[in-house]
């Protein structure tokens, strides 16, 4: 299947909206919590997810590779990728989901000459669905119609950023002053993109370590919807650095 044609998303959101399914009953339900070799934590509902997902993939298009969060976890990333292939998290925000908050999603992206073209994400507890489709981004909530969805203009002096829970005041107010916004929103997830993408909130800086599975479907949906996601340096954020294990560095998502 040509990866230029409009309804990839739209799979890749049907597979998502399948694996959340699948994880919801999970959340507030008691699971145990694992620990992965770099000590995060890792679910049942993590792994569930991802076995329903590599399923489809590997259905739907049996031809493209696919490097996902608790396979690479496991067994390590590949030493090297094509330029075409899916990134996969099938539960990002583990955290969050084991806390009992509801900022957790499903994502896959895919990436064309380390670039992202397409991607979903959703929501398990809200039912929503960010993807894209036909160059656009679209949103559905529990089997709604459609909508499209579009990055706001930069509200000056009321834009809002979104960071991680963890971060501290002072980091906070230095991201303030380098990024120009009044006020800040933690949330966690890559629930952030989809907020921006729709004209909730306006910047996500992130200064911090993340995996290319963290961000891929997330990053494909904001740039459909107007935005962008930069290195913080104001480069092009690439993915397929698989020299690197996957690992990102430091980046910018912005809405208008």
């Amino acid at each position: 299947m040509s990866t230029t044609t409009n309804d990839v998303g739209e799979i890749l959101a049907q597979i998502c909206v399948e694996a959340a399914e699948l994880i919801l009953p999970l959340w507030r339900s008691g699971l145990t919590v694992h620990a992965k070799a770099d000590e995060s934590p890792v679910t049942e509902a993590d792994r569930r997810g991802e076995t329903l997902i590599l399923q489809r993939l590997a259905e739907c298009f049996p031809d493209i590779p696919v490097v996902s969060e608790e396979d690479s976890s496991e067994f390590g990333t590949p030493e090297q990728i094509g330029p075409r292939f899916f990134l996969v998290d099938p539960l990002d925000g583990t955290k969050a989901f084991v806390r009992g908050d509801p900022h957790f999603t499903v994502n896959i992206g895919l990436i064309e000459d380390r670039q992202p073209v397409a991607g979903a994400v959703c929501a398990p507890p809200t039912g929503e669905v960010w993807y894209t489709a036909g160059g656009s981004a679209w949103k559905r909530t529990q089997g709604g119609a459609p909508q499209p969805v579009r990055v706001r203009t930069w509200p000056e002096g009321e834009a809002l950023a979104l960071s991680s829970h963890t971060m501290k005041p002072e980091a906070a107010q230095a991201l303030a002053d380098r990024y120009g916004f009044s006020r800040r929103e933690p949330m966690d997830s890559s629930i952030k993109f989809c907020r921006i993408a729709e004209g909730a909130a306006d910047i996500y800086p992130r200064h911090g370590p993340t995996m290319e599975w963290d961000v891929a479907a997330a990053h494909a949906v904001l740039q459909a919807a107007g935005g962008s996601v930069l290195t913080d340096e104001g480069q092009p954020f690439l993915y397929g650095k698989a020299d690197q294990g996957f690992r990102n560095g430091w980046f910018v998502a912005r809405g208008g």
